[in-house]
């Protein structure tokens, strides 16, 4: 079999990443992180992008030396399209397309949140969904419901009507005061809480779409009302209320889940995406599978968060299809799952 080697890049938000495969296999996984947004509670998008352009060549030359081999032997040069920052993006697809160019070899577009559905068919020797699958991608700007029909042709069933499940996470941390990123937190203070300690208002939407921001409000009430009680009520309760946020954030979009699996009589479920990493969410997946009788698939914890390997994946079977692109292409902050 041609080995194909695919260099993937990653810029749609505050992660940088490179990442080298041959076919389908990860050779190396780079990723950059930008500390420079904590002190502001979130990502400042002319920021990223600057610490992008500091960030993105001693990635790529780093992920090259550690998948051990020279550039003159990559087959194509992958890169995230969009969705995302645009800034962000503008920093890898002009990188990507100057590297093209200069080694005389195709440039592949990716669309992100592909990428993030597709990431389960990194081989490592895991179980892979088998067509049509079901995929949830949820992240801190993305949630939606997908039917996955063929690495191509992507159905989107159901999707957020305002703000994504990430962004629930991250808004409840800074609500308690924890620092940004708070999602990873409240998944850690929630191991040790009480989840039906308190109660939050579940939207009613209709469908397979989902809502977030009257259960932001509800929170942030419901913090407010206690604090004025208790000025305390936040450090002697923090457990119980990172529990009781999870709970309700988890039950929303595992009734969403068993809603898409009943009607489409799909069995193989996967979910993808930054917040996919969130431990409650991982274990209700697999409880909602033993349950009903699903093959679900859950990615390795170094794919859920933004990252190359993820990029190259996708380029490596767009490889296949001759898939190219041209130096004409440019970033899409705005991208559909068509894409």
């Amino acid at each position: 079999m041609e080995k194909v080697y695919i260099l993937a890049i990653e810029s749609s938000c505050d992660d940088t990443s490179a990442s080298v495969l041959c076919n389908d296999k990860v050779l190396s996984n780079e990723v950059a992180n930008q500390a420079v947004h904590q002190q502001y509670g979130g990502v400042v998008p002319e920021l990223a992008s600057r610490a992008h352009l500091q960030n993105i060549v001693p990635v790529v030359a780093t992920a090259l030396q550690k998948a051990g081999i020279n550039k003159s032997e990559l087959s194509a040069v992958a890169f995230t399209r969009g969705p995302g920052l645009l800034g962000s993006l503008l920093v890898g697809t002009s990188f990507a397309k100057a590297m093209a160019m200069g080694l005389g070899i195709p440039l592949i577009e990716v669309n992100h949140m592909q990428a993030h559905i597709l990431a389960h068919f990194i081989d490592e020797g895991q179980p892979k969904p088998s067509f049509p699958f079901l995929a949830m991608t949820i992240s801190g700007g993305h949630t939606q419901i997908v039917q996955v029909n063929s690495f191509f042709d992507f159905r989107v069933l159901g999707e957020t009507l305002d703000d994504a499940v990430g962004e629930a996470f991250d808004k409840t941390a800074k609500i308690l005061g924890l620092p940004y990123p708070g999602g990873p937190l409240i998944d850690k203070y929630a191991q040790e809480g009480n989840p039906t300690a308190y109660s939050f208002g579940k939207p009613n939407i209709p469908a397979l779409n989902f809502s977030f921001s009257g259960l932001k409000t509800s929170i942030l009430y419901f913090i407010q009302k206690q604090t004025e009680q208790n000025p305390n009520f936040i450090a002697e309760n923090l457990a119980d209320i990172c529990a009781s946020v999870q709970h309700t954030i988890i039950e929303i979009l595992m009734k969403k889940l068993k809603r898409a699996a009943k009607e489409t009589g799909i069995k193989h479920i996967a979910i993808g995406g930054g917040v996919s990493a969130n431990t409650g969410i991982r274990n209700a997946l697999q409880a909602l599978g033993a349950q009903y009788g699903w093959h679900t698939y859950i990615p390795k914890f170094q794919y859920c968060t933004d990252n190359a390997a993820m990029i190259g994946i996708v380029g490596y079977y767009k490889y296949l299809q001759e898939q190219f692109v041209g130096q004409e292409v440019t970033a899409q902050a705005r991208l559909s799952l068509g894409r």
